[in-house]
Parts: C-alpha cells; sequence; structure tokens
C-alpha cells in the first residue's frame, strides 16, 4: 500500500502492525553519465517493486529526496540539507507514523552521505519510543553477500556513479544515462588504510570531498556496467528486503 494514495479513513481502518517504509534519497551530482535524482530514483525503485511483491504487508512513505550531501557541493546541482535537518525532518515524519499507532519503521537509505546521521536518529528514536521496532538499512548493504559474487570490479569499482549504480541507472532508466559518457575509473587514492567503496570498508575513515576523491565526480568503475547487471542486483536487493518485512510483519 502507498501511504499518499490511500484516505485518512483508510489509513485508520489499517492494521496497526503493517511495517512502515521511508526511502531516504538525495539529489546530487553523479558524473557526466546520470542524472542528479539517481538516488531517488533507485530508492523508489525498490519500494515500488517490495509493494509489488507483498502489498498487503508493507505500507511506503513519500521518499525524502534530498539528503546530506554537502560532500558534493563542488559539483553544479547538488542540493544538500545539513545533519541536524535530516535528523529533524526524517524523525519527525517517522513520528508522525508512530503517532497513528504503527511501530513497524524501516528507514531504506540510498545515499551513503545518510548513512551516519541516520543511525543517530535510529538511536535516539529506540530511546523514545522503546515499544517501536525500528530499523535501517541502505541497500547495498542489506544484501551485501549476494553483491559481492555479482561485482565484476575490485577495490573501488563500486563506489559513487560506478558499477552497481549505473547498472541499475540502465535498468531503471536507460533513458537517463548518458552512455557515450560514461569513462574509466577516476577514483584519487591516497591511504592503503583509508580506501573504500559501498561494499568494503576501510581501516580508518579519512574525509575528503568528492572533489578531492575523483575529478569526473564518480567514484567507481561505471564501464563494468550493464542492465542485465541492474536486474541482478535488484533481484539481491528485493529478495534481501522481503526477508526484512516478513521478519517484521511476524512480530506481535
Amino acid at each position: 500500500m502507498i501511504w499518499d494514495q490511500l484516505t485518512s479513513e483508510q489509513i485508520n481502518g489499517l492494521d496497526r502492525g503493517i511495517p512502515v517504509l521511508l526511502v531516504v534519497a538525495a539529489t546530487e551530482q553523479h558524473g557526466p553519465h546520470l542524472p542528479l535524482a539517481t538516488d531517488r530514483l533507485i530508492g523508489e525503485f525498490f519500494s515500488r517493486k517490495l509493494h509489488e511483491e507483498m502489498p498487503s504487508q508493507l505500507l511506503v512513505l513519500p521518499a525524502v529526496a534530498v539528503g546530506c550531501s554537502d560532500h558534493h557541493m563542488g559539483f553544479s546541482g547538488t542540493l544538500s540539507i545539513s545533519q541536524e535537518s535530516f535528523r529533524n525532518q526524517v524523525g519527525d515524519i517517522i513520528r508522525s507514523v508512530i503517532q497513528h499507532g504503527f511501530h513497524k519503521i524501516i528507514l531504506l537509505n540510498s545515499h551513503g552521505g545518510n548513512q551516519a546521521i541516520g543511525q543517530v536518529l535510529m538511536e535516539q528514536l529506540g530511546h523514545e519510543y522503546p515499544q517501536v521496532h525500528l530499523v535501517m538499512t541502505t541497500w547495498w548493504r542489506v544484501a551485501i553477500k549476494r553483491l559481492y559474487e555479482i561485482t565484476e570490479t575490485g577495490p573501488g569499482g563500486v563506489g559513487h556513479a560506478g558499477e552497481f549504480e549505473t547498472s541499475l541507472m540502465l535498468h531503471i532508466a536507460p533513458d537517463l544515462v548518458i552512455q557515450k559518457l560514461i569513462f574509466p575509473k577516476t577514483n584519487r587514492p591516497t591511504f592503503p588504510w583509508a580506501e573504500s567503496d559501498m561494499l568494503r570498508g576501510s581501516g580508518a575513515s579519512y574525509f575528503r570531498n568528492m572533489r578531492a576523491m575523483t575529478v569526473t565526480g564518480v567514484f567507481g568503475d561505471p564501464t563494468a556496467a550493464s542492465a542485465p547487471k541492474g536486474q541482478q542486483i535488484t533481484d539481491a536487493v528485493i529478495t534481501a528486503l522481503q526477508q526484512v518485512v516478513k521478519d517484521l510483519y511476524e512480530l506481535k
């Protein structure tokens, strides 16, 4: 079910044990070949597919389209809100849902810059509402074991606008991908202990904005992307998310 496509009375008649899903995304540069809406389109695509698979077991909220993207502001078109604004906006949406009696909340993230403050928000809300079941996951983390089997690039290949995001966009909205502007990896390496990507963590956190990380705005290798790979990624993520929803749905 889609939250804002229902009437107030229809919402009123729903089982309060249905998990409620909120996509949090971003509007930011994704290199020369992908649109600013990439993170939102991917997040909404996953939520739509999940809804199609289990419409009676899930309630989907309107997505939050702008996230914490200060580190991308060196590239034109990027929109960003502060971490405090994100915490307030997303927190207030979740509090509204809880006020209506729902007590199983899934925060589905599709932007790396939202992860840290999203986890802080989960900790705060968990303390504030101990009776509520709160879950936060980022799409490339929830299915990480299967995604390792799909990737064809090495360390640094599955990053921003790289192999996976480009594959998903070729699958979801190929008309928005400028394929002639897909170039090989342009990552600017630093120290071995600081290198990471979507699938591989670093030994230590070393802050750099995107201009310092890559000349093109792409961190990863989009040349390994394909629409069939986008379908594989979709299957892996949706299977993993279905399990999350089922587990929450069965909780009393």
